[in-house]
């Protein structure tokens, strides 16, 4: 039987959107890689994709210049991840083609954490004090992404009316996901002085000062830069950085792996071991402050 291959990036691209559950914008994202790699190869059949050919695209990828370097090893992943979860899908259906085991992702440096220390996070939040609605709002904003470990772009789809008697909130994030996060009283006390001040209609909870429109991703990005600079912090802010500080702070403080993955919406618990190098620094401290320190 005859495969052709662009009909089957597209059926993929929708099992992926419905099946799956994937974002508009992963959708859009594995529709551009597969392209390259279907350009780049000039094959018609899946059954045309074989070693050879992945080890030739891969030499092409990593000789690829993106606007001002080679493509980083990162990227270049990002490229064989859409690929072999392309074969996973032809295998799936019983389409001959190259088993997706012989996608080996490219190496890349163990990635780093930037952080903000607590006295650098304190620092933060006060540079928000102001009974002004601006200052209400932002602070508002500070204390749920603190409290919550929310991504941005949950942040920003939250709904003006909140439970604020409730101890929680239930979030749908990455996949359509649903997961539980908690309010702090801090968080609660500082949305509840925001929404009190608000004249308003508007069903978001974080709208424009001037347009009463909702904040995007990019207004609040700006609002933290804003704050950052304010509170004398030189290191980059961003929200990205306060869920990492919301992960750490857990750890820290004696929460396990997995309680950490399920508050953070992490579909992998590989995703949340990254923030294990932060407190096995801690550990090494412990072990020479506490080991082998029998009396002489």
């Amino acid at each position: 039987m005859s495969h052709n291959i662009l009909d089957l990036k597209m059926q993929f691209l929708e099992y992926v959107e419905i099946e799956k559950g994937r974002s508009l914008n992963t959708i859009r994202n594995y529709d551009h890689y597969l392209t390259r790699f279907i350009e780049y190869s000039k094959i018609s059949q899946p059954k045309q994709i074989n070693e050879n050919l992945i080890r030739d695209y891969r030499l092409w990828l990593n000789r690829q210049k993106g606007e001002e370097s080679f493509l980083k090893k990162k990227t270049q992943n990002y490229y064989l991840i859409a690929l072999r979860s392309f074969l996973k899908y032809l295998t799936r259906r019983g389409i001959v083609s190259l088993s997706s085991e012989y996608i080996e992702l490219a190496k890349v440096p163990e990635r780093s954490l930037d952080l903000i220390s607590m006295d650098e996070l304190s620092r933060l939040m006060k540079a928000t004090d102001g009974d002004d609605l601006k200052s209400l709002r932002d602070k508002a904003i500070l204390e749920l992404l603190f409290s919550t470990g929310l991504r941005v772009s949950e942040l920003c789809s939250l709904p003006r009316e909140l439970n604020l008697k409730s101890d929680e909130i239930s979030i749908r994030g990455k996949g359509e996901k649903v997961r539980v996060v908690f309010l702090s009283d801090d968080a609660k006390q500082s949305v509840k002085k925001y929404l009190d001040k608000r004249k308003d209609m508007d069903d978001a909870l974080f709208v424009q000062m001037r347009t009463a429109s909702r904040l995007t991703s990019r207004s609040i990005e700006r609002i933290i830069k804003y704050y950052a600079i304010k509170a004398g912090i030189s290191k980059k802010v961003t929200p990205h950085i306060i869920r990492h500080s919301f992960a750490t702070d857990l750890l820290r403080n004696g929460a396990d792996l997995r309680s950490v993955q399920m508050l953070l919406g992490h579909a992998n618990i590989g995703t949340t071991q990254i923030y294990t190098h932060i407190t096995d620094k801690e550990l090494r401290n412990v072990h020479k402050k506490f080991h082998n320190k029998s009396s002489t």
